[in-house]
């Protein structure tokens, strides 16, 4: 491996420093985008039991907002739960809009390293190629080893170029995916307790929980 690096030439420190970049943010993203961080099941009805019992107070939003994102989305709307609909939405909205903004975090460097590295790559490809022509314009076709050398440089970093970004835009495209899904999910549960604290829905939270619950389980 180190000799591979090593006849990759210089153009293998970036593409080596963006391979371990993406896998940092691979990890740390596989981890924070989990659902049951994001948008926790049975939040929504606890909390509602909670505003039912008269136990959300200033304390109880503090600790909700703390919570999870999700927790945060529903603490604007029942910060303003005294407004009308139009404030709680406004007011959900403009945090679910910062929410959003830190889901997607450090996903436009995934995929700026997933279209940089074949790029790299390509250089590395040229760089090799210039090296043999002047290889054969100086020497001629005789001196093999260094026309080898110029050619195996070439294919090298083209080759990790491409192993680094093939991996690295497939995660690009499952995070962005898996963000839109989420704030989906917390748009559509804090359209619930917008409807339920403005009376145009039952308050049988609890029971949606557990359907849903069902679904998920089958």
């Amino acid at each position: 491996m180190l000799e591979h690096l090593q006849a990759g030439g210089l153009l293998m420190i970036p593409i080596v420093f963006c391979s371990i970049l993406a896998l940092a943010i691979i990890v740390e993203r596989a981890i924070a985008l989990r659902k049951t961080r994001v948008v926790p099941p049975g939040l929504l009805p606890e909390t509602w039991r909670r505003v039912k019992a008269g136990r959300m107070d200033d304390n109880g939003l503090r600790e909700l907002r703390q919570h999870s994102p999700l927790g945060r989305v529903l603490g604007a709307g029942l910060a303003n739960a005294a407004h009308s609909r139009e404030v709680m939405a406004e007011a959900i909205e403009d945090v679910g809009r910062h929410e959003a903004h830190r889901l997607e975090r450090f996903l436009n460097t995934l995929g700026t390293i997933a279209a940089i590295t074949p790029l790299l790559g390509l250089l590395g490809t040229v760089i090799g190629m210039i090296k043999v022509f002047t290889v054969i314009s100086l020497q001629g076709l005789g001196d093999t080893p260094a026309m080898a050398g110029g050619i195996s440089e070439a294919l090298i970093t083209t080759a990790a170029g491409l192993s680094v970004a093939i991996p690295t835009l497939m995660a690009y495209r499952y995070f962005r995916g898996r963000v839109d899904e989420l704030v989906i999910e917390i748009e559509q549960e804090a359209l619930k307790l917008v409807e339920v604290l403005q009376g145009q829905r039952t308050n049988d939270l609890v029971g949606d929980a557990a359907t849903e619950n069902g679904r998920e389980g089958r």
